[in-house]
């Protein structure tokens, strides 16, 4: 594994301290310790699993001139399993090749017959310490939207540099309830990334209340796609989540990381990761018009996917999360890589468009039901027109029975109004369904049709009754 600098130096550390957590049979803390005295100290310490030593030994330090003066390339590592009768502390310099690297061990501690786990391994750097702040807060942020459970994430900063010391703590996530474990990954996913876009994807603490002072501004849609592995491979799941917010402010100016474009956050096995292009392949080849939406450019920036669309309300905005992961895995082997499914990605992004399409109508409407519902006023004004325009009180009466309205003091917008919403209705709830679907469409008034019970041996009359069906 190859780190570039001493910010993703951190988020690797962070991201093995995680995944220790993870296979944790208890509950878990992740700290995040910086402390500026007058190098900066960093230390990442989990309760987890102990740690294998071996994957340190993998990773390859390259960095430019200017990024290599800001650290020596050691790292202290101190880590104990739940079996060991012994705290192990080695030291190990990354910046040297993997061939020449050696690990030094250093005196152990005795552990007195207490049973606990964990690891923490630490360095110094002459990194700025707000900048590397920052950074590893976004990474924190980033990765609470999988919400894993049994987790308690910190992240302190301690001034040791003045007369008076302080400590501020930045963040803490706890996802250590009950209910958490009862919820499946998806679902968990799900909430953190609401979560994640009601503060913009940069707030740590704070939703923005500016553009949503309600909960009620969110459009979300999920979608899982699943393969089914072989005696030598773990199945291979894909979960999807598209969020669309509506600000109510149009003209609000909130920061987000790329403005009016859609970011898209990648994981694989549960770790934040640079998208492949695959899956960059993969969300291009989208028939998106058949959602209302065009898109102009896809590219890859920051490890992120960037999605720039074509005539979208200034109001609104899209986010996308993607999770790609081994079912039965839940550490890759060293060495170990998996082949990310394109057709897992483009079908667990159509099955999240069509979820939110389900529970929100109107919303990622195609090109073709948007134009059709454009003829809606024009189709409900000539239909109100016939009907008020009839001199059969019997026939109005019926007309106005079949559309819900009382018979008196009817009015012509009325009766218009009532029609488009129908015509609309019905537009929504088509363009819901697969094209390929044998369901017959909804009529447009097919709460006032019913087909008479036939009986055994009975015949249905000849007389056939149409029906506007859009």
């Amino acid at each position: 594994m190859e780190v570039s600098s001493v910010p993703k130096l951190c988020q690797r550390l962070i991201s093995s301290a995680i995944q220790r957590c993870r296979i944790s049979d208890d509950f878990c803390r992740l700290s995040v310790v910086l402390k500026r005295s007058p190098l900066v100290r960093i230390s990442i310490s989990d309760t987890g699993v102990g740690s294998c030593l071996e994957d340190f030994q993998d990773w390859k330090f390259t960095m430019d001139s200017v990024s290599a003066e800001k650290w020596d390339g050691v790292i202290s590592v101190t880590t104990t399993s739940i079996s060991d009768n012994e705290i192990f502390q080695y030291c190990l310099n990354l910046k040297e090749s993997t061939s020449a690297r050696r690990l030094i061990k250093l005196p152990s501690n005795p552990k007195n017959g207490a049973k606990f786990s964990g690891t923490e391994v630490s360095l110094s750097s002459f990194e700025n310490i707000d900048d590397l702040l920052v950074e590893i807060a976004h990474f924190l942020r980033k990765m609470q939207v999988l919400k894993i459970p049994k987790v308690a994430i910190e992240l302190v900063v301690e001034h040791c540099d003045s007369p008076i010391s302080r400590s501020e703590k930045f963040i803490l996530a706890n996802e250590c309830i009950p209910q958490s474990f009862l919820s499946s990954n998806l679902e968990r996913l799900r909430s953190g990334f609401e979560d994640y876009v009601y503060k913009h994807g940069n707030s740590l603490d704070k939703r923005c209340h500016s553009c949503f002072p309600t909960w009620e501004h969110l459009k979300v849609g999920s979608g899982m796609a699943h393969r089914a592995g072989s005696r030598s491979s773990s199945d291979l799941v894909t979960e999807a989540v598209i969020v669309i917010s509506e600000s109510s402010e149009p003209s609000c100016a909130c920061f987000r990381a790329y403005g009016a474009k859609t970011e898209v956050l990648y994981f694989k096995d549960f770790l934040l990761c640079s998208i492949p292009q695959s899956s960059l392949n993969a969300l291009a080849s989208i028939d998106w018009k058949s959602y209302g939406l065009t898109l102009r450019t896809v590219v890859e920036q920051d490890g992120h996917a960037i999605l720039e669309w074509e005539s979208l309300p200034s109001c609104a905005h899209i986010d996308i999360v993607l999770h790609f992961y081994q079912k039965q895995v839940i550490l890759p082997l060293a060495g170990q890589k998996t082949q990310v499914d394109r057709n897992l990605i483009k079908n667990a992004v159509k099955l999240a468009l069509g979820d939110l399409k389900e529970k929100h109508p109107g919303a990622l409407l195609s090109t073709r039901a948007l134009k059709i519902r454009s003829y809606a006023p024009d189709l409900a004004r000539t239909i109100a027109a016939l009907i008020l325009s009839s001199n059969n009180s019997n026939f109005q009466e019926e007309c106005f029975s079949l559309l819900g309205l009382p018979s008196q003091e009817i009015r012509g917008e009325i009766v218009e109004c009532c029609i488009t919403g129908k015509i609309v209705s019905v537009v929504e709830t088509n363009d819901r369904k697969p094209s390929k679907s044998a369901e017959a469409a909804p009529f447009l008034f097919e709460d006032c049709f019913h087909e008479p019970d036939i009986q055994e041996g009975e015949y249905e009359d000849e007389e056939t009754y149409s029906t506007l069906d859009l």
